[in-house]
């Protein structure tokens, strides 16, 4: 099968993703984009696959004679974020924006869905769609997973646009990508008193600074210099009144690293500085974990793949340096093999900005490029089990 073109429907791509802006929908509430993508897809002859929950959409293509299956997942929630953009398609909820470009995602995708379906004939197995809810809030995922959306398939493929890299320009690299961000609340419980007699008390904030401050020892003492881990305490909250001394002291923040072993070490690590430290000042401490998503690390056997089709469609190369960001498309590789790849389209301004943008001739690039990965990637695994490759297992 040779690649795919998807100017034909750029102008129906670019209406679609003005549309999903103008509408931003936060996690878990994404009822009116889920109809709407269920629409786009009937409209276009796609089955929907039900799965019973109450937001997202699955949908497939091809494979009905068996094959092997590939997913590609697009997420379609919003942030919570007043725009500030000045587009004449900008948000039209206040306080809620697309300023992560989950509207360009699920465009993107609907679009390889309509590629895939005009040659459905054509392809070696089964290509299907996940339409993501809550990855803002790391749990789309899971719930998707949970649902048996992942039931059968051979491998997982995903993106995210990426503002700092040119239009037609595609980061694609094996390993790690994206880091496993964790969040961390550290309540510090003291004794109060008044603020003129400290020594009648145990001063919350004065063990409360001293931990923060030994939170920076994690990174440049306990981690490699050939590994990469982030601690930041990014809120702190204590006392009601000048001259009160609290009797608790909140703090919180995130842990960022692309090593699961790093992970475990620096989590670890960061109890006992809280511990040791609280002990230390009569005090006591509690750490809250906010599990997040663990880090994105590609299978470089995809990575491999998705360079030759993206040269072959004349896209731009680049091995992409990892985001420190995280990105709950990583459970989805704790599951099956798969590639998460950035996607350039040169915005003004990074993810989450009020201002965020991107360049919309991006999107017949995405659709296109998915289109030609799902079916070079259902050829290989075709090939791979005429070869005796691993056996398929029931699709939902």
């Amino acid at each position: 099968m040779s690649g795919f073109s998807a100017e034909s429907i750029e102008q129906q791509l670019v209406a679609i993703r003005r549309q999903l802006h103008e509408h931003p929908e936060l996690s878990h509430e994404e009822f009116e984009t889920t109809a709407a993508i269920r629409d786009w897809l009937t409209e276009a002859g796609i089955r929907i696959v039900e799965h019973g929950l109450k937001t997202g959409v699955i949908a497939e293509v091809g494979g009905r004679n068996g094959g092997p299956v590939v997913a590609v997942r697009a997420d379609i929630d919003a942030l919570p974020i007043q725009e500030e953009t000045g587009l004449p398609f900008a948000s039209k909820i206040p306080g809620k924006m697309h300023a992560c470009g989950h509207d360009f995602h699920t465009s993107a995708i609907l679009g390889t869905a309509l590629l895939l379906k005009e040659r459905e004939q054509e392809l070696q197995g089964t290509v299907r769609f996940l339409f993501q809810p809550a990855e803002e809030k790391a749990k789309g995922a899971g719930l998707l997973i949970a649902s048996g959306a992942l039931a059968g398939v051979d491998a997982v493929f995903g993106m995210h646009n990426k503002p700092d890299l040119p239009v037609g320009t595609i980061g694609i690299k094996g390993g790690p990508l994206m880091a496993a961000a964790d969040g961390f609340v550290v309540e510090v419980e003291g004794r109060g008193s008044h603020a003129a007699v400290p020594e009648a008390g145990l001063d919350p904030i004065v063990t409360a600074a001293h931990i923060i401050t030994a939170l920076q020892s994690i990174v440049s003492r306990n981690v490699s210099a050939l590994d990469s881990a982030v601690v930041s305490v990014t809120r702190l909250h204590a006392g009601t009144a000048w001259n009160i001394i609290s009797e608790k002291a909140v703090f919180d923040g995130t842990l960022r690293t692309f090593n699961e072993q790093v992970r475990l070490a620096v989590r670890e690590r960061l109890e006992q500085i809280v511990n040791g430290v609280a002990s230390a000042f009569a005090t006591k401490a509690h750490v809250k974990w906010i599990e997040g998503p663990p880090a994105v690390v590609n299978d470089q056997k995809w990575a491999d793949q998705a360079t030759v089709t993206a040269e072959a469609a004349g896209f731009t190369v680049v091995e992409p340096i990892p985001s420190p960001a995280g990105e709950d498309f990583a459970f989805y590789l704790k599951e099956t093999e798969g590639l998460f790849v950035f996607l350039g389209t040169a915005g003004p301004q990074e993810w989450h900005h009020p201002a965020f943008d991107l360049d919309e001739k991006a999107l017949p690039i995405a659709a296109s490029f998915f289109a030609s990965l799902a079916s070079d990637a259902l050829r290989k695994l075709a090939d791979e089990r005429s070869r005796g490759g691993r056996p398929h297992s029931e699709i939902i």
